[in-house]
């Protein structure tokens, strides 16, 4: 049974902090300045298990009760070679960070929102990034946040993304219901048109490629968003199978090669599951607890690190891979409802 709630979210609380810089000049340009959150007055129901926010299914299991307020920071003119990206609701902006250089916010791309990938299984992605979101919005940046390439779907609430080795890029489709829901779509070389593939799920929140190039996926099946569910299409195949994890998972989160294990986030218990997989059987190998974060709506793994846009505390977050425990570091910016996280290099 669909259970329906709404929450208000409170108006706008006070001004914008101003941090005072020694020598430094305030960000200009508009994509550099700072804006006001645009969650002071978010509509957010559950219909089943999922969460809609202004009438707009998301992939996060929970949201943080206030928006994080921004501050002005001084221009940085970074020379990293390496960059994170929190990216926010769908149409409000990517917060940009060159951690480990910085835990502060350097720099914003307006108007981005949702999921991100690159062109890498795992660790900082090579001069690229892919944003998946809005109703129909799929982008391809070149790093730090020059837009190169658009791409479309047929289909409404595209939600996740992924890119193989040889560069095509998987878009998965969120929408419970209407055509395309749970269907991931495939763009050969990430280009053209792409093809829709059927899957077993409703809705699908997360996707990602393994070492050897099979697609894996997760989201709700069986009705009303009741269950979690693992899915793959195996390379050279047309069709996906469902796969039985060997341990329950609550919620969906990300799916992710680390380099040696594909990987499962559950969004309700805030840890991240390590498995094998041997034809339609994933075998748990490993646990990954993180403490200290609410809601991981996505995480990207580079060695040694993974990267959490954590919508419940509303900001993102740090954590030493496969250790897991508290955070290492907690970004200091500007968020908007934290639902993606992605990371790349120049």
């Amino acid at each position: 049974m669909n259970t329906t709630g709404l929450v208000k979210y409170a108006g706008a609380m006070g001004a914008l902090a101003i941090l005072s810089g020694c020598g430094g000049a305030l960000r200009q340009g508009q994509d550099d300045m700072a804006v006001a959150p645009s969650t002071a007055a978010l509509n957010v129901a559950y219909v089943g298990r999922t969460l809609s926010v202004n009438g707009r299914p998301i992939t996060a299991a929970r949201l943080s009760p206030l928006p994080s307020y921004a501050a002005i920071l001084p221009d940085r003119h970074t020379k990293s070679k390496t960059f994170e990206y929190v990216i926010n609701y769908y149409g409000t902006y990517a917060s940009i960070f060159d951690y480990p250089k910085s835990d502060q916010e350097i720099g914003m791309i307006k108007g981005l929102g949702g999921q991100g990938c690159t062109n890498v299984l795992y660790g900082y992605g090579k001069k690229i990034f892919w944003n998946v979101a809005g109703q129909n919005q799929i982008e391809e940046f070149r790093v730090e946040k020059k837009l190169i390439k658009t791409l479309s779907v047929a289909y409404s609430f595209p939600s996740s993304c992924a890119m193989n080795t040889s560069g095509d890029l998987a878009v998965g489709i969120l929408s419970a219901s209407g055509p395309g829901a749970g269907d991931v779509v495939i763009f050969k070389n990430a280009s053209g048109s792409g093809t829709a593939y059927a899957t077993p799920l409703d809705e699908e929140f997360f996707d990602g490629y393994d070492n050897e190039g099979n697609l894996f996926a997760d989201g709700f099946a069986g009705g009303s968003s009741t269950g979690f569910a693992l899915v793959e299409l195996p390379k050279g195949s047309t069709k996906f199978e469902t796969i039985k994890t060997s341990n329950t998972v609550e919620f969906p989160g990300s799916v992710q090669w680390d380099g040696t294990y594909l990987t499962v986030f559950d969004q309700d218990t805030n840890e991240m599951y390590q498995y094998t997989v041997s034809g339609t059987t994933a075998t748990l190998k490993g646990t990954v607890t993180f403490s200290g974060s609410s809601d991981c709506a996505q995480t990207w793994i580079v060695q040694g690190l993974v990267y959490c846009g954590d919508a419940g505390n509303g900001n993102g977050e740090v954590f030493n891979y496969p250790a897991g425990g508290s955070p290492v570091a907690t970004f200091t910016g500007q968020f908007d409802v934290p639902l993606g996280v992605v990371a790349a290099e120049k």
